[in-house]
């Protein structure tokens, strides 16, 4: 025999007020209850962003500095020599009072055009050795500074271009005035890259420049590096953690009076006229290769080079020749 089951009914509150109070105030504590743990998540996440912001932005702006070496001297002038290159140390003063140092090879028997070549983020200059070797194997003199705060030059705080791009406008202008050059061009690779992009709206007399795996803006940069310490990618900085961006980029103009916000390298090509050619490996897992894309679509009279299975500024290194041949094919076109 099967016995039919009944599904019960909605359950009906009885008339007993009593029932009915105690109902609606089990609801009014769920509410709050949903309540105070909205606002404690909501504080702890922004105390967790502030803490995020602060450190990390004091982590971008102390940099440890790489050591110039004896050796590293030694393979400078070792590099003039063997293309009849004069090398001397030379040292400007920065607005604001710091000393930059450089490298600077004069070409004995050179073409009459000079190329300043910048280095990365936590390198010197002897980082730009390489590309100083094949610019002189074809005539140029080279100038290769520290960065502020890098190497030997003075300063306290990296500003990613914020302060630097005034440097690099103070070095052309003791370059051109010094030797009298008949062009200058600028060679820089990833924070060296965004310094001249800044630099060309402030110093416009560049032939040409070439810019390597560049970010686009600090800002930009901040998502990505934000992201990689949760190993995720940019979108991470640009939601949920992007508080912590901005209450970096607060922190930096209150604590230091440096507004990072303005280090934008897309913004300063845009109205730019000199001719600029961007690389940027497609293998970048760095700076990844849409900032440069980005900058190309802000400015299509930008030229831009993507060479696969190149990482960051690892162009030369996976296309040698390639790369040789459209660096000095750039400069030639621009004379």
């Amino acid at each position: 025999m099967f016995v039919a089951s009944r599904r019960a009914g909605p359950r009906r509150l009885s008339g007993n007020p009593s029932d009915a109070c105690a109902v609606l105030q089990s609801r009014v504590n769920y509410k709050r209850k949903s309540a105070v743990w909205s606002v404690c998540f909501l504080a702890v996440w922004l105390t967790c962003s502030f803490l995020v912001g602060v450190i990390a932005v004091e982590s971008a702006l102390h940099i440890p500095r790489k050591p110039l070496e004896p050796a590293d001297e030694a393979l400078a002038q070792a590099i003039g020599a063997r293309n009849n290159a004069a090398m001397n140390e030379v040292s400007i003063r920065a607005e604001d009072g710091i000393v930059l140092r450089a490298w600077i090879l004069i070409s004995k028997n050179g073409n009459g055009s000079a190329v300043i070549l910048l280095h990365g983020q936590g390198d010197n200059r002897a980082g730009m050795l390489g590309n100083a070797n094949i610019f002189l194997q074809r005539g140029y003199s080279v100038l290769l500074p520290d960065a502020r705060a890098h190497g030997t030059s003075g300063g306290s705080i990296v500003t990613y271009g914020v302060e630097e791009k005034g440097d690099l406008a103070r070095w052309y202008s003791w370059f051109q005035e010094s030797q009298t050059p008949r062009c200058i061009y600028g060679l820089g690779e990833s924070m060296g890259a965004a310094v001249l992009l800044q630099t060309v709206a402030k110093q416009p007399g560049f032939c040409a420049v070439i810019a390597e795996s560049s970010f686009s803006s600090f800002r930009e940069a901040a998502y990505i590096r934000l992201g990689e310490e949760f190993h995720a990618g940019a979108w991470l900085g640009r939601t949920v953690l992007r508080p912590a961006v901005e209450v970096g980029l607060i922190y930096a103009r209150l604590r230091y009076g440096v507004n990072l916000a303005l280090a934008s390298p897309i913004k300063a090509v845009v109205p730019s006229h000199v001719p600029v050619f961007l690389i940027h490996g497609l293998s970048d897992t760095n700076i990844p290769p849409y900032n440069s894309e980005r900058m190309k679509a802000a400015n299509p009279a930008l030229k831009l080079w993507e060479p696969a299975g190149a990482g960051h500024c690892g162009a030369a290194a996976a296309a040698p020749v390639e790369y040789e041949s459209l660096v000095i094919g750039w400069l030639e076109s621009h004379t």
